[in-house]
């Protein structure tokens, strides 16, 4: 089993889609108004409007801008420098400014403006770089 995906569900998903372009440098494809994805050697991001979850049973299913426990992460090759490049655009969203957390990644956090959580991060510690290595 390999982990494809994770989507966002929200109210706003021009502004997310733009955000998340900002953020990565990479354009995400829109393949209906409601619905885009960001992808990555890894896994996809993808952005659904809360108009998509008609399909999965209705709006009760999930409320967008609610997410309280997902942190969603992507590893850059130079935290610092990626920090250095976003830093103005990021203000009202930083949470932590670069910081090397225990396991070895340092870690610039902040959130989307739907309020989900977001990491970019580099493994600095040789225990860390291996570990992302093979994954």
């Amino acid at each position: 089993m390999n982990l494809t995906s994770i989507r966002i569900i929200t109210s706003n998903i021009d502004v997310l889609i733009k955000f998340y372009e900002h953020i990565t440098g990479k354009q995400m494809i829109q393949y209906t108004p409601d619905f885009a994805e960001l992808k990555t050697d890894g896994a996809t991001l993808a952005i659904g409007s809360t108009r998509t979850l008609q399909f999965f049973g209705g709006e009760s299913v999930a409320r967008a801008a609610e997410n309280h426990t997902a942190i969603i992460e992507f590893r850059v090759d130079d935290v610092e420098n990626d920090y250095q490049r976003l830093a103005d655009y990021l203000e009202p969203y930083i949470v932590q400014k670069p910081t090397t957390m225990p396991w070895g990644n340092k870690s610039l956090l902040f959130r989307d403006p739907d309020g989900n959580l977001v990491n970019l991060f580099t493994p600095m510690t040789a225990e860390a770089v291996k570990k992302h290595a093979e994954g």
